[in-house]
């Protein structure tokens, strides 16, 4: 018996090491988005959008609900970890790790280097903000046998950096806020 207690107890230890700690103040699963910023701060970045969800879908009542979608991107040196933090209904739902954060924002970019699957917020930690940026949105419908359908909106972006007067441009393109190629542009 004793050693299930000491084995449910490390347990919890390592779950509130795991929790992100700012200034000292634990920030979890479920807190409310104004939580998050008086413990944490501001973000560097924010990635918002929007998602709506379909219930019902020609049946005799369909109801649409549109609900707010932010991931909020926290540097805290190159000796901490990069944070991203996902709040739906400004409720947080989950907490991600993106490696080593930077020591300035922007001071770490090498674009040729970074791999698919980079998450945005670490694209501006490590090159800051693109020179340009364009939004397109498509729709995926997905029906079952049963005649449900399941929308889902797919964000498409072309980031553009401009890497000097001596050097080529690259464009980065993004789906759903995550890093899918890099292409170069001739001047």
């Amino acid at each position: 018996m004793n050693r299930t207690l000491a084995a449910l107890l490390l347990l919890c230890a390592a779950a509130e090491a795991q929790a992100l700690r700012c200034d000292g103040r634990v920030v979890d699963v479920g807190d409310h988005a104004i939580q998050v910023r008086e413990r944490c701060g501001e973000p560097f970045w924010i990635d918002a959008y929007t998602e709506v969800l379909v219930q019902g879908e020609y049946g005799p009542l369909e109801q649409r609900v549109e609900r707010p979608v932010e991931a909020w991107y926290y540097n805290f040196g190159p000796n901490r970890l990069l944070r991203r933090l996902l709040l739906v209904d400004d409720r947080l739902l989950r907490e991600d790790s993106l490696g080593y954060g930077v020591a300035a924002i922007g001071a770490d970019c090498r674009l040729d280097a970074l791999p698919v699957g980079t998450p945005a917020g670490a694209l501006v930690a490590r090159c800051g903000e693109p020179a340009s940026r364009r939004d397109r949105w498509r729709e995926i419908i997905r029906r079952d046998s049963a005649g449900n359908a399941h929308r889902r909106f797919v964000r498409d972006e072309d980031w553009v950096y401009d890497l000097g007067a001596s050097r080529d441009r690259r464009l980065l393109r993004l789906v759903d806020g995550v890093l899918q190629g890099v292409e170069r542009l001739d001047r």
